[in-house]
């Protein structure tokens, strides 16, 4: 765990509540560590900034049973105003992005417990709703869980919230286990 990324969600009262209780996992996303393949490129480096996402913990339940899945995952996320479209106000194309990367965050959490197989996933599709702007500078809330899992598909929902648990961007969207790598 990145314990900057830790203290800053655990210094915001209303993210705190989130990261306590005994199953409780809270750590800095893997897609924020800069890989020599260049993988996760936009999240390690590009967007990784005081101005684009200063900070970024991605907050899970360890089930109770170890043949479980991970069924729903938070992702904390403090936005700069480097990411706007309009002032104060984050671009919908980041908005789509950061929920993509959340959503996304499901797979490598159960492929890594061995509750689903191993290999490449991948969006085959991302449908985005804009309930309401997504202010920036602004730390905000990322929920993503699975809806139904069929063979290889994988069948999810993610939401935007704001501090006050007002739903601020949905999206519903399938990954799919790739049958080789690319």
């Amino acid at each position: 765990m990145d314990s900057l990324d830790h203290a800053h969600f655990s210094a915001i009262p209303w993210c705190a509540r989130h990261l306590k209780g005994n199953r409780v996992i809270a750590e800095t996303a893997p897609s924020r560590s800069v890989k020599s393949t260049g993988e996760d490129a936009l999240f390690a480096e590009t967007l990784n900034s005081e101005s684009g996402i200063a900070r970024m913990l991605r907050v899970y339940e360890e089930p109770l049973s170890s043949t479980e899945r991970v069924d729903e995952v938070k992702v904390f996320l403090t936005l700069g105003s480097g990411l706007n479209g309009w002032p104060n106000v984050c671009h919908g194309g980041l908005v789509t992005t950061i929920l993509d990367e959340a959503i996304g965050m499901l797979v490598p959490i159960n492929q890594d417990r061995k509750r689903i197989p191993a290999g490449m996933c991948m969006t085959a599709y991302l449908n985005t709703t804009f309930v309401k702007p997504v202010p920036t500078p602004a730390t905000i809330l990322t929920r993503a869980r699975f809806t139904r899992v069929e063979g290889r598909k994988y069948f999810t929902q993610g939401t935007i919230e704001d501090e006050k648990g007002v739903i601020l961007a949905r999206a519903d969207a399938l990954f799919v286990l790739l049958k080789s790598s690319l």
